[in-house]
């Protein structure tokens, strides 16, 4: 027996933050990040919409980017104050996930942050509050999906809460919100949204209910963000749809060693001020990933399949050949969007970058860490091929020197 679990209620289209305005509650906390929401009107209109809704509004600020274990226990404190009935979460991917975490410990006080990170062992949440999250970014969609991620910096590790109980009730996705996306943004959310799309469609737990929200996302990105990072609006509005038609997919058939990776290294050199972007480690990342698992014949099947749906080569090429497309399409597009293709050169001159890079001799010697971190993520059980910790550290060296995949 298998589960597929959506938000109840999903609005979508311009115009669509107005849905709170119909909202039944008495009282509500808005979650948010750094500003941008703020500075671009859409807070205000929430609030005005909640407001007129009947609902007492609280803010939740300063939410960061990759939110840390101690944001997720101040916002959870704040909600034991203010006993909201609403928890509306509103941003990126960020306040979306520190806001899960929060209402997990919202409804459980008493929970520690090491049982929210058991996999699918939340208890039953909805005794105090129901959970709204309004995607401003087109990439995470964990406005639709039952995972957060959080970080533990003093460990330098992001952890995965997985569990159907923290699916929102209702999802918002507004392209509106989306249009205000820098351009480094763009290129980051999509590619983690064309990471979910893949990975979910070579999920060992993928299925006839997954399949078509992957493979059906993956032929919108490849057709829309390219477009969408120079600037074409309409494109941008697309990839909105997109990277939550990618959500669905994943949060429901999982994903795999792409995302075990870039969990493990996101925060893994912070110590250095290299902090790797979640959506640019996916980029760097999924064409390795990829060929490694092609050694798998079921998923090299299925690489294939995207290659033909994609149409980036013959119908009549053998998988091993659309595999090979597939990872030059990949590595093509990241040169589109200005991502560099591996870790050694995130942040170095060819990439300009505020965070820092990563030192060559920092890396070697965190390696075999890591590497036992990733195998042990959430997100390694479905990947389609299960690696060594040998293998998972000769992967991680390729993405760090941009090497060929040979095992």
């Amino acid at each position: 027996m298998a589960r597929f679990t959506l938000p109840r209620d999903l609005y979508h289209g311009k115009g669509s933050l107005e849905a709170l305005k119909t909202f039944q509650g008495k009282k509500a906390m808005i979650c948010v990040g750094g500003g941008s929401m703020k500075k671009f009107g859409f807070l205000d209109k929430a609030i005005a919409y909640l407001q007129e809704a009947g609902m007492e509004v609280r803010l939740f600020e300063g939410i960061e980017p990759d939110p840390s274990v101690e944001t997720v226990m101040k916002g959870a404190e704040a909600m034991l104050e203010f006993e909201p009935d609403w928890i509306i979460a509103m941003g990126g991917g960020s306040p979306i996930d520190a806001a899960k975490a929060m209402w997990i410990k919202y409804e459980y006080p008493k929970i520690t942050f090491e049982k929210m990170c058991k996999v699918f062992g939340i208890p039953q949440l909805r005794k105090k509050a129901k959970f709204c999250a309004i995607s401003s970014t087109s990439g995470t969609a964990t406005e639709v999906t039952a995972f957060s991620i959080i970080t533990d910096y003093a460990k330098g590790i992001k952890y995965p809460i997985a569990d159907f109980e923290i699916t929102p009730d209702v999802a918002i996705v507004d392209p509106e919100l989306a249009e205000t996306m820098p351009k480094k943004l763009v290129a980051h959310t999509g590619m983690d949204a064309m990471t979910h799309a893949i990975e979910a469609y070579v999920s060992t737990a993928h299925c006839n209910y997954t399949d078509p929200l992957a493979i059906f996302a993956i032929k919108m990105i490849e057709e829309d963000l390219v477009k969408s990072y120079n600037g074409d609006m309409e494109k941008r509005d697309a990839m909105h749809d997109a990277q939550c038609l990618a959500g669905m997919a994943f949060s429901n058939a999982l994903l795999g060693i792409v995302h075990s990776m870039a969990h493990k290294t996101g925060a893994a050199f912070a110590d250095y001020g290299a902090h790797i972007i979640h959506g640019a480690a996916n980029a760097m990342y999924l064409p390795k990933v990829i060929a490694f698992n092609a050694k798998n014949l079921a998923a090299r099947r299925r690489y294939g399949e995207i290659a033909d749906y994609m149409g980036i080569c013959n119908k009549s090429a053998s998988d091993s050949e659309k595999v090979r497309a597939l990872i030059a399409y990949l590595r093509k597009m990241n040169d589109d969007l200005n991502i560099p293709h591996c870790i050694k050169n995130y942040g170095a001159d060819s990439y300009p970058c505020e965070q820092g890079f990563v030192p060559e001799k920092v890396f070697l010697e965190r390696l075999h860490d890591i590497a036992v971190n990733a195998i042990g993520d959430a997100c390694t059980g479905s990947n389609p091929r299960r690696p060594s910790v040998e293998e998972m550290e000769k992967l991680l060296k390729c993405c760090y020197y941009d090497t060929e995949v040979d095992f």
